[in-house]
């Protein structure tokens, strides 16, 4: 997939009153492959439900969102879920870590699904996140800036064309922040994937083509 386009979006609870301002909501927006966004709002503004719209688990919004110029509200469960598989990533605020599992499990059930990663870089990427003496701690022992950072590792850990990213670094400091950055930075330039990153605040240092108040 290229692009994603939306057209005169509107999430229904904003209906009768579209957010004052918004450079998304109401407007025509391109998403294109191999872009990087930072997408900036206030608490309450519809970040969440941005990414939730582009990755297909709510469609209570009207206008339209355009994959390659396909209405996204066409979409089969069945291709729902081949674009989950293939195409969009997502990294959500609340995470959905299995907390019994470790840091590396978590990380490995995912890849065990799409085979997309070897041991080896999974190792290399909790070294370099700076989390690999979690490797093997079970993930409701550590602290949820460490799981930001395994929640990210296994959100790579599939075919990307486009990831988004819900404050992805809220509970990070700037130097894990940094680390966050320069990973995301060489992952995108090596598989060539658009980053979409919402923010209230803090957000990754990447070079971003667009800033866009949401």
């Amino acid at each position: 997939m290229e692009q994603i386009t939306l057209q005169q979006v509107v999430p229904d609870i904003f209906a009768r009153q579209p957010p004052a301002g918004s450079e998304i909501w109401g407007n025509q927006i391109a998403f294109n492959k191999g872009q990087t966004y930072l997408l900036q709002a206030a608490s309450g503004k519809g970040k969440t439900s941005l990414c939730s719209y582009l990755h297909g688990s709510r469609d209570d919004y009207a206008g339209q969102i355009l994959f390659d110029h396909r209405d996204a509200k066409r979409n089969s469960p069945r291709e729902w879920g081949e674009l989950r598989r293939t195409s969009i990533g997502i990294l959500l605020q609340g995470l959905r870590l299995f907390p019994e599992l470790s840091a590396i499990d978590n990380i490995r059930l995912k890849n065990r699904l799409t085979r997309h990663r070897s041991e080896e870089w999974i190792r290399e990427t909790l070294e370099s996140l700076d989390i690999a003496d979690k490797t093997n701690a079970p993930v409701a022992k550590i602290s949820f800036g460490q799981q930001q950072r395994v929640a990210l590792a296994r959100a790579l850990c599939q075919p990307l064309d486009f990831l988004l990213l819900d404050e992805p670094v809220s509970h990070l400091d700037d130097d894990n922040n940094r680390r966050v950055a320069d990973l995301l930075a060489r992952e995108a330039t090596r598989h060539g994937f658009a980053i979409i990153v919402t923010s209230i605040g803090k957000h990754p240092p990447l070079s971003y083509n667009q800033t866009l108040r949401l």
